[in-house]
């Protein structure tokens, strides 16, 4: 996926199929979409050579930009070393401790008191083979943060959007739309960068609103269900679950929660998913 580089550097050759973001009007929308940051804590991931790094960095109260590339993080951290509210990270995001940047911070009030950071967001571009992971590690830590403003390769979009019943919803729209509310706000042609890549990059916002209290499915163990129930796409949803559960309690709450064993688990909302699984849960609270 594409990475940020301002436009009035020199091109650079990319590699590892880089393409850099050259479009100014399309990295102030981008930012926009973030809303007031001048009182929060904003994660970029990706910031490449410093486009919304340098935009972010006279708007928000923190920055935190978070590079893997050693070259790329060298020279942001010459770029915006002496701006104190900018911080250059070296890191994987898939690796880096996030209860250590975000996390209450003992001693920072009245002694014995934590004090409890406001929620971060988060923007950038993720690679389009790792932003499913790169999603589930930052909603396992959502507590952290309001929102998520990033630009993913547009069929990746459309599957972190899509609804149940459509041909694009599987694990990744489920889990997604489990932690947030999802909204696509632009698409950007292969010409918004140089090079052009092959494909179109969308950027979505997603504002957390975890929903596994309403749905009765806090705690452990519902995204595993999830990941069983779409194992195999071309299955049904009773294919798929007989492989941990046994036929007579899946045929009592399928029944119990008015799924047909023939539905497939992209067919099924959230709150049905999370009947089944409620149901399934309650014959085996340790299952």
């Amino acid at each position: 996926m594409p990475r940020v580089v301002s436009a009035r550097r020199p091109q650079t050759k990319p590699k590892l199929g880089q393409h850099f973001l050259v479009s100014d009007d399309a990295a102030i929308r981008i930012v926009q979409a973030l809303g007031d940051v001048s009182r929060s804590t904003v994660l970029e991931i990706g910031p490449g050579r410093g486009m919304l790094t340098s935009m972010l960095a006279k708007r928000a109260r923190r920055l935190i930009a978070v590079e893997v590339d050693r070259v790329l993080a060298a020279q942001l951290r010459l770029k915006f070393g002496m701006a104190t509210n900018v911080e250059i990270l070296e890191a994987d995001i898939l690796a880096i401790d996030i209860d250590s940047l975000f996390g209450p911070k003992p001693g920072l009030g009245r002694p014995g008191i934590d004090i409890k950071p406001q929620p971060a967001k988060v923007v950038g571009n993720l690679p389009y083979y790792i932003t499913s992971d790169i999603l589930l590690r930052l909603f396992d830590f959502s507590k952290y943060f309001e929102s998520l403003v990033i630009m993913v390769q547009r069929e990746v979009a459309d599957r972190i959007a899509a609804e149940p019943g459509t041909r694009d919803y599987g694990m990744l729209s489920a889990t997604a739309q489990l932690y947030a509310r999802v909204e696509k706000l632009f698409t950007l042609p292969p010409g918004a960068f140089s090079p052009p890549p092959k494909v179109h990059s969308t950027v979505l916002r997603l504002t957390i609103e975890p929903r596994q209290e309403e749905l009765g499915v806090a705690g452990d163990g519902f995204i595993d269900f999830l990941r069983l129930s779409f194992g195999q796409k071309r299955k049904t949803l009773w294919n798929n679950l007989r492989a941990k559960y046994a036929e007579p309690d899946l045929k009592r709450a399928l029944a119990d929660s008015d799924v047909k064993p023939t539905a497939r688990a992209e067919t099924l909302s959230l709150k049905q998913s999370a009947a089944v699984y409620r149901a399934l849960r309650d014959a085996h609270p340790r299952s």
